[in-house]
Formats: C-alpha cells, structure tokens, sequence
C-alpha cells in the first residue's frame, strides 16, 4: 500500500496530543495569526462501517481546533496569560462526506470571547470542499483554576 500524501505546505505535526486523539496520529496543525487549524489525511481507521470518516471523529477534532483557536485568541499579546477552556455546548452541521485518501481541515473561522464565555465556529473540509460546519461555546478558566 503506498505511502500516504504529505500534508499541505505550512501544516507540521500537531504540538498537543491525548489520549483521545492518539490513535488518530498522525495530526497536523499550523497557527495563523487567529487560530489553530488542524488537518488530518483520512485513513481507513478512521472510518465507520460504511467507509466515511466517522461523524465523532470530525467533531471531536472540530472541538479540539476552536478550542485551541480560542485560547489562543483569548491569549493575545498577552502570550504568557494562559486560559483553559472547557466545552459547556458543542453542534456539528453535516453539509457532506469525507472519504479514505482527503486532506480534512478543522478551521475556527470566528471568535467572540467574553470574560467568561467564548464563542467558535469552524469549517470542515475534505480535499477543499465543505463536509462539516460546527459551533461551540466554551467556559474560560484562568489555567491556575483547572
């Protein structure tokens, strides 16, 4: 079986992994300015019984990429404030498939932080084309209070 496709330029292995996420490696991210955007290459382990990848696998890496993309919007200038955030509502909109061999982007493309709330929403594509669009509000705690 070959080797899969590299990932787009600018994404390098993903710097936070867990438990959950660890059978999903490889994942790849890259930072902009406003947010973490994930990506994965969609291999057959990631797939439910009917071949596509599964609808809890794109939400909890939908979920993962606003949260990390609120941080980093909540962190600012300020790089060495650091906040926790913790999923309080979390609604994914299937608009599409994602199929074995796609390039899977998880894009947090809005942020409204308050003190105490912060509202994300991202955009999942296979191979460029829309297959998810998610929308979470996430309770922010100073990281000292996890």
């Amino acid at each position: 079986m070959p080797s899969p496709a590299p990932p787009p330029a600018g994404f390098i292995p993903h710097y936070r992994q867990s438990p959950l996420t660890d059978p999903w490696e490889p994942l790849y991210s890259r930072k902009t300015a406003d947010a973490v955007v994930l990506g994965l290459r969609a291999e057959m382990a990631h797939t439910n019984s009917r071949g596509f990848v599964h609808g809890g696998l794109i939400s909890a890496l939908a979920d993962n990429a606003m949260g990390l993309s609120g941080g980093l919007h909540l962190r600012g200038d300020n790089q060495s404030e650091s906040r926790s955030l913790v999923t309080v509502n979390l609604a994914l909109d299937f608009l599409g498939l994602a199929r074995v061999g796609q390039w899977l982007e998880f894009e947090t493309t809005f942020v409204k932080a308050g003190a105490t709330l912060c509202f994300t929403q991202a955009f999942v594509t296979a191979d460029g084309e829309a297959c998810a669009r998610a929308n979470a509000v996430f309770r922010v705690f100073a990281a000292a209070g996890r």
